[in-house]
């Protein structure tokens, strides 16, 4: 093989590689089926949402800051997470927030299979019944998906959601303005930004996550934006059902 045939190898994997996640995990592919990551429109709006939660004690600092702020978010918790921390993700429907299926165990291996993922759906739609849900949004986990996915959010009634990540680094809990610059160099109207206040289901810091919410909300709100949850934003519903702790459907 000559020397510019081994140098195109590694450069056409590189590339089959970035088309493979651009297809299957970009937050703005559509490729396989709608996938919300913006809102409609001109109106300075955002949507905040949370995923891989409920995590104490960062969820409930989150919920004390929004109700001091009168902010309604969306919560796409993890399936045996709720079955850890019922009573929080109860005091989040309470507050009046909204709260989605982020699949039961928030595993990457679970994803691939469509088989394994339908029982992963399935199940997060379980843990969520406990506490009176049946959620009509799905974000899945590293917002991985497959072609199967489609036919099994069908099958239970579920819309996919997209977003914004807030930061690339927001995993490794970095400063808490270096998070909230990401999002801010991002925000537009109609955005949906994606932070964490759980780590992939189990316990996890999320400090710098939490203070980088409040700065994101006191720059936006000095800007003009009010915020939504992704439903209002979207003009879809949130659940499948009216539900009994805030009457909400």
């Amino acid at each position: 093989m000559s020397g510019a045939a081994r140098l195109r190898w590694p450069a056409a994997g590189a590339a089959a590689a970035a088309a493979g996640y651009w297809f299957c995990m970009s937050p703005y592919s559509q490729a396989l089926g709608t996938f919300p990551y913006r809102g409609p429109g001109s109106d300075k709006v955002v949507a905040l949402t949370f995923d891989d939660g409920p995590n104490e004690p960062y969820t409930s600092q989150l919920a004390d800051f929004l109700a001091q702020r009168q902010i309604r978010a969306t919560f796409f918790q993890v399936g045996r997470a709720v079955l850890r921390y019922p009573e929080v993700s109860r005091r989040l429907l309470a507050d009046g927030h909204v709260i989605g299926n982020h699949s039961f165990t928030h595993e990457f291996t679970n994803c691939l299979s469509p088989r394994v993922l339908a029982g992963e759906v399935r199940k997060g739609q379980e843990a969520l019944a406990t506490i009176g849900l049946r959620p009509a949004l799905y974000r899945p986990p590293w917002l991985l998906r497959i072609p199967a996915l489609r036919g099994v959010l069908a099958d239970h009634g579920l819309r996919a959601v997209s977003g914004e990540f807030c930061h690339p680094l927001e995993v490794f809990q970095p400063r808490a303005q270096m998070i909230a610059d990401g999002v801010l160099a991002k925000a537009r109207p109609g955005s949906i930004v994606i932070f964490h206040d759980g780590y992939d289901g189990h316990a996890g810091n999320r400090a710098s996550t939490v203070e980088a919410a409040r700065i994101v909300v006191d720059r936006l709100s000095w800007d003009g934006y009010r915020f939504v949850t992704v439903d209002e934003l979207l003009g879809i519903p949130a659940y499948q059902q009216k539900q009994a702790l805030t009457g909400v459907g």
